[in-house]
Formats: structure tokens, sequence, C-alpha cells
């Protein structure tokens, strides 16, 4: 059985009423459920969450509420990885053992279905713990740099100062969208990052991290994008 588990607390901070905010006129959580949907992989689309409002919103773009989020899991420094576990056993107790445990957040209006059917067709070899959503550094991480105590430069790696951008080994960072599971490595809590795990690249057009306002903004004008370059198409 595969299931997919959106991790939707209510308490959010930096924006409030992060997961049900409208994006471009809809509830942003609607736009992972539609995806998730229209990919037909999963068995249930669970939405973990500990907000009565939040959960009536997904019930109407298709998430199934199976269960109340427990108030120890639904604070500010919740683990997002002990919130798919309390899912997972639930489901196990009350339903069947799952096999592929999908997390997917509920702020991530650029996912798209086919990323979902082509990452599992990766994942579902079964050699991998973990496979998750990631996407490409747009400048190289050997030569970044910090402010110093003086409020000079120093470089993190000055020993790649002479190298060209070409010659460094590409980097990537989670792209926040989804991660992919097998049941074992959820329940034993394993690295998500491991030699045990694999990436799945999305492209840097499609992903934006949102943690304020200005990230919001830049989340909708990406989506517009993708989608009058799909219209033209």
């Amino acid at each position: 059985m595969n299931i997919a588990i959106i991790p939707a607390r209510g308490g959010s901070k930096r924006i409030k009423n992060k997961n049900i905010r409208s994006f471009l006129g809809k509830p942003i959580i609607s736009y992972p459920i539609k995806e998730i949907l229209k990919s037909k992989i999963f068995d249930k689309v669970i939405v973990s969450t500990d907000n009565d409002k939040i959960a009536n919103i997904a019930k109407i773009y298709g998430g199934e509420i199976l269960f109340k989020r427990p108030k120890e899991l639904s604070g500010d420094y919740s683990n997002t990885q002990e919130v798919i576990v309390h899912a997972i056993n639930w489901v196990e107790q009350n339903i069947a053992k799952p096999k592929n445990i999908c997390c997917i957040y509920p702020t991530s209006p650029l996912l798209k279905s086919i990323d979902l059917i082509n990452s599992y067709k990766i994942f579902k070899t079964e050699k991998w713990d973990f496979l998750i959503s990631a996407t490409e550094f747009s400048y190289p991480i050997q030569r970044a740099f910090f402010e110093n105590n003086n409020g000079g430069i120093k470089m993190f790696q000055p020993k790649n100062y002479f190298k060209r951008s070409q010659d460094l080994t590409k980097s990537f960072h989670d792209a926040g969208q989804f991660y992919w599971g097998k049941y074992s490595a959820w329940l034993n809590k394993k690295k998500l990052f491991s030699k045990n795990s694999k990436f799945y690249k999305i492209p840097k057009l499609r992903v934006q991290d949102i943690d304020n306002i200005d990230d919001w903004k830049i989340a909708e004008r990406l989506y517009k994008l993708n989608n009058e370059k799909k219209n033209k198409v």
C-alpha cells in the first residue's frame, strides 16, 4: 500500500494560516492535493493536522482526515519525521501496514504529478531507504563566503578561489516538496541524507521554499510562469 502524508499543523508563526492561505485564489494546500490525486499512485492521501479549519479545507479538495494530530506533535519544534511515524502507526493499526510512504508538504504549489510518478518508478526498485526531491544550487557552494568578525569577507573553502565554476562538483539542496521512504526507514528514523538515499532532480524554476511573504510572492510568480509555458506548448 502506498500512502501520501501531508503534515499541516495550524500554528504557523511567520505566515499566519500558511497552510491554507490563498495562493492565487485557492488555499495553498489544495495544489499538492490535486497533484497527488492526479498521479493515481497512492491508496491514501492523508492530511495530518491539529487544526479543524485545515482539516475541513483539505477534505474539500480530496484529502483524508483519519485522525487529529496530537498536541505534542504540533508545536513549533515538532519533528516532521515523528509526525510521519505517528501517521504510519495509525494506518497500520487501523487499516493495513503501508509499504511506501511519501511525505509531501502542504506549501508545495509547484509540485507536479509527473515528478511523483517518475520518482516512484525509481523508488519502488527498493534499492533506496529514501528518495527526496532536490534541485541544483544556482552558484557553486565551494566558492561561498561569509562575513567575518571585522565585517570583511572570508571564504568557506579558500582553496577554490582560483578554480573555475565548471571544474567544481555540482551541488544540490532539498527542494522541500516530497520525500519517499520505506516503512522500515521511517519507523527506524533513519537519516534522509545518507548513502542509502537518492535524490530526484526538480528544475530550479519549479522550486521555491516559502518562509516569508517575499518567498510567497516569488512562488506565485513561478507558478504563473510555469503555467504560461505549459499553455504555450
